[in-house]
């Protein structure tokens, strides 16, 4: 099955999204002030976000936990 992962960044906005499935849905709080989770309405994780990313300064990737049901 082929999927298409959508990659936008706005420069301007300092705003990162990653995007598995384009479908309807919402973004959630993680424990990381900076990353949005995107599930769809039935709770499945579509994608990502992440502010500010230009600016973090730790020299660690990103470690984030994303629930997927």
């Amino acid at each position: 099955m082929d999927k298409n992962i959508i990659v936008y960044y706005d420069k301007e906005a300092d705003f990162l999204e990653v995007i598995f499935e384009k479908s309807e849905g919402y973004f959630i709080e993680t424990d990381n002030n900076a990353v949005m989770e995107k599930v769809s309405l039935d709770g499945r994780v579509i994608g990502f976000s992440i502010l500010n990313v230009s600016k973090m300064s730790s020299p660690a990737p990103l470690n984030v936990h994303l629930q997927v049901a």
